[in-house]
């Protein structure tokens, strides 16, 4: 079969199982297999593929209608323009949390924690953009973990940033390490809105990194408790949130002493972002 018989093919089928955006990921999953630039797939969709190749793009395609994520099934997920190895044990990295990452890189960063770090794209990111800054990634699961190892290494990161196995600051207590910016995306999902996520979220990516099992906000309570030792004078905490919980968290930050608390929203005009200073010691 030609490269445009197969896209037609993998679009009527995944438009059959009720899978959004059937045509775009149709297309990305052939690029994937033929390895090019899925920008330049057009220019090969008139040529013949090779038999095995049109057997693994069917195969593809068959996990997709069960609804298995595209960036499992290629192993990538581009963040803020660069390529992030994606496994079942991390986050799907989301155009949202780019946000935090234009918030962040607002001001300099010279030294940055990062709560939760799970494939690594948060904290990365903020070391790649930031020439000379260092920082330490926490993550509770030795899974997502071994992800964010490959992911610095890939980078070229290794000299810049420390990977800890640990519950939020567990790992540096009594360590005396101090930030300037302390960022997190953590779970936030309440456990009873589970059951509405997409299949995708809800089947594919890891429990603990999506809910607390609880009301969504526990995790907020025990970082923004703890915070403050691990930040310098004038330093930023900031995490992302569910669209809903901009003025719970913004209010637990200014119950904590945190000043010039703000609540930024994403593209798509949702809460996104909760950001508090620390001033005071």
């Amino acid at each position: 079969m030609r490269g445009a018989e197969l896209v037609a093919f993998g679009t009527r089928s995944l438009v059959a199982a009720d899978v959004p955006d059937a045509g775009r990921d149709a297309r990305r999953l052939l690029a994937h297999v033929l390895k090019v630039p899925a920008g330049r797939l057009t220019l090969f969709l008139p040529e013949d593929v090779a038999p095995e190749l049109e057997v693994i793009f069917k195969a593809l395609i068959e996990r997709r209608c069960e609804r298995v994520p595209v960036s499992h099934l290629t192993g990538r997920r581009l963040f803020y323009g660069r390529e992030f190895l994606v496994t079942p044990e991390v986050l799907d990295p989301r155009p949202e949390t780019e946000t935090l990452i234009e918030a962040a890189l607002s001001q300099p960063i010279s030294r940055v924690l990062d709560l939760g770090t799970g494939s690594g794209c948060i904290l990365f990111t903020l070391l790649a953009e930031c020439a000379g800054a260092t920082g330490v990634g926490l993550d509770l699961s030795a899974e997502a973990l071994n992800v964010a190892y490959w992911n610095r290494n890939a980078l070229g990161l290794g000299d810049r940033a420390d990977l800890m196995q640990g519950s939020w600051f567990a790992p540096l207590m009594g360590a005396g390490q101090v930030f300037d910016l302390i960022v997190s995306n953590p779970p936030y999902i309440g456990v009873d809105e589970m059951a509405d996520l997409s299949p995708e979220v809800r089947d594919h990516e890891p429990r603990m990194a999506l809910t607390d099992e609880g009301d969504g906000l526990s995790a907020y309570r025990s970082i923004i408790e703890t915070a403050d030792p691990f930040l310098s004078m004038d330093g930023r905490l900031m995490v992302e949130i569910g669209p809903s919980q901009g003025g719970a968290v913004a209010a637990m930050m200014q119950a904590a002493g945190f000043a010039q608390v703000s609540v930024i929203p994403d593209l798509d005009g949702r809460d996104r972002v909760v950001i508090g200073v620390k001033t005071t010691k």
